[in-house]
């Protein structure tokens, strides 16, 4: 059987966030292990599936992307990244708590690109990298399970190594907001195609990708499998119906950190 699905990027966040939440690592790390959520839109609905309940999503956020360009909300509208130990919520820092993370935990970390070569892009809006920067030679050193939930939105023609070599903060002569420097990361890519062989056990191809109107940024798949497995993926598209976009958060311009050079005669 085959089904032809569109999703708009709200709802391919919520599919994937669901499949996080099935995945054979997530399930025995949080019976018996660590589980660290960074900060992200997607890794917010993460949170919301793991906990069972409604959080603030728009401040589960460090940088962003929005229409007017690359930002990030204040440190002091954020809500501080969850962890959970053997399924329970625990107050410690991600970049404290991963130097006594083991290889059978969990990091679940988000991107902003994502390569055909699986390799994904995260922005540095931090001079100093950000999280990502602190933790991730703790995870490769230790091999710690990095989870990366990216929606096929983001997928870029190119290499991310390749990129990462000419962006930068101090490259930018000129930017739509916030300049950021990119890292290539390598772990577990979960996309709507992971999420839903996860979910369900359908192959899923895609079709196309953007659209007209309000809901511009969508992708159209083809799920194909057996008629249970596909009647099963359907039942849990049409649970997605209606996911609000996550609003962004922006703070006041006169007192950022960041400065944004906009003003460059070009």
């Amino acid at each position: 059987m085959k089904a032809q699905i569109t999703l708009t990027v709200s709802e391919s966040k919520r599919l994937i966030a669901k499949a996080i939440k099935e995945h054979p690592l997530v399930k025995k790390a949080l019976s018996d292990g660590i589980i660290a959520i960074g900060l992200g839109s997607t890794n917010a609905l993460v949170v919301e599936e793991l906990l069972g309940k409604n959080i603030d999503k728009s401040r589960y956020v460090a940088g962003f992307v929005d229409n007017v360009g690359t930002c990030v909300v204040p440190l002091d509208e954020r809500i501080p990244a969850i962890a959970l130990e053997n399924g329970k919520i625990i107050k410690e820092d991600l970049i404290n708590l991963t130097k006594r993370m083991k290889n059978n935990d969990v990091f679940i970390k988000g991107a902003n690109a994502l390569d055909n070569d699986g390799i994904a892009g995260v922005m540095m809006a931090s001079l100093t990298g950000g999280t990502i920067s602190l933790v991730l030679g703790t995870i490769k050193a230790r091999g710690i399970k990095l989870l990366i939930p990216v929606g096929l939105e983001k997928l870029v023609p190119g290499s991310i190594e390749e990129t990462s070599k000419i962006a930068g903060i101090y490259e930018m002569d000129y930017a739509s907001g916030v300049p950021v420097g990119l890292m290539p990361v390598s772990g577990e890519v979960i996309t709507e195609i992971e999420s839903f062989k996860l979910l369900s056990g359908v192959q899923t191809y895609v079709i196309g990708s953007g659209s007209i109107g309000q809901q511009a940024s969508v992708i159209t798949l083809i799920l194909y499998g057996g008629r249970t497995k596909v009647k099963k993926a359907i039942n849990i598209v049409e649970s997605l119906r209606g996911e609000q976009d996550i609003p962004s958060k922006r703070g006041a311009c006169s007192n950022c950190y960041y400065r944004c050079p906009k003003n460059i005669k070009v």
